[in-house]
């Protein structure tokens, strides 16, 4: 099962190697910054398309030698083969999900809209796997009192012949519990891609970060917008911050109990961390991590509903 692991981890990197990654453009050392009365963004090198609004245009166009616009399809005429080879991360996920974005906005007519749609989609076809790692996360409930039994057995016993022998009998309760180590990891192997995916897709494609949902600009960060005085931002952290923690206090009475671990003060670490994240994070990923996880409570609470019905 290690093994396993390994080579997943070791073909989900190799991935990365292979990649064309977001560059940012920059003036001798400095990122290169757009900045007009409603927002700063910055700027990409290897943007897939050409800009719309005037401002954007003209501030590119003074970078030609770096990246000439001209010779880019406009957002909406493109195209996946578009643009030179860059790796299979690009070829694989970045470009599709950007054709995808690009094609679903015409239909509904707002980056923001679409982007909340597309993440509740993407969170609908991954229901199986996440159903998979909850029932997962029931089962090692189950059998973590059995698992707490092997592990006094075998405390103490560091020798060769009783560690085999204690992975031998970890695996028959693996088996008497239908237990998958590697299943539970399935999920977040299969998520991770995604959201790398749609923060690359939306730095290089210029429509989608010049977009708006509401009075939000879709391209930049809360930390660049709050810095230029614009507050409406922090919005979007107090969202994430609530929908997150809300998502972990929800998990936490899934998961089996660690060991000198206060699943409390875990929540609220790691809640602390993805909100402080959120502030360098472009609003429209924000948007997909928001729907994404607010998804999740509401399947969670279904699931609750539906426990409780078989339980009467």
């Amino acid at each position: 099962m290690k093994k396993n692991i390994k080579k997943i981890l070791v073909l989900f990197f190799a991935l990365f190697l292979l990649t064309g990654c977001t560059k940012v453009l920059k003036d001798g050392k400095k990122a290169v910054v757009y900045e007009n009365k409603s927002v700063r963004m910055t700027m990409y090198e290897n943007i897939l398309c050409q800009p719309e609004s005037e401002g954007l245009i003209k501030e590119y166009n003074k970078y030609k030698k770096k990246v000439d616009i001209s010779k880019l399809p406009k957002c909406e005429k493109f195209k996946i083969k578009d643009s030179k080879y860059e790796g299979l991360w690009e070829n694989l996920l970045v470009k599709p999900l950007a054709w995808v974005i690009v094609r679903a906005n015409k239909f509904i007519g707002n980056y923001g809209v679409t982007i909340v749609l597309l993440g509740v989609l993407i969170r609908l076809l991954l229901a199986p796997f996440s159903f998979k790692t909850m029932e997962q996360s029931e089962n090692m409930k189950k059998m973590q009192p059995e698992l707490d039994r092997l592990n006094k057995k075998y405390e103490g016993k560091d020798d060769a012949e009783s560690q085999q022998k204690k992975s031998q009998e970890m695996m028959v309760l693996y088996k008497k519990y239908k237990i998958n180590p590697l299943s539970s990891c399935l999920f977040a192997f299969i998520q991770l891609p995604l959201v790398l995916a749609f923060y690359e897709a939306i730095n290089r494609v210029p429509v989608i970060f010049e977009g708006k949902l509401f009075s939000l600009v879709l391209g930049t960060t809360p930390m660049k917008a709050i810095s230029g005085g614009h507050w409406a931002y922090i919005i979007i952290v107090i969202l994430i911050a609530g929908s997150t923690f809300l998502s972990f206090f929800m998990n936490k009475n899934s998961q089996p109990e660690q060991p000198g671990m206060n699943q409390n003060v875990m929540s609220i670490m790691m809640t602390g961390m993805i909100t402080f994240m959120s502030l360098s994070l472009p609003v429209a990923l924000s948007l997909y991590w928001i729907a994404s996880t607010v998804f999740t409570i509401l399947q969670n609470l279904v699931i609750i509903l539906i426990k409780k019905r078989k339980a009467e």
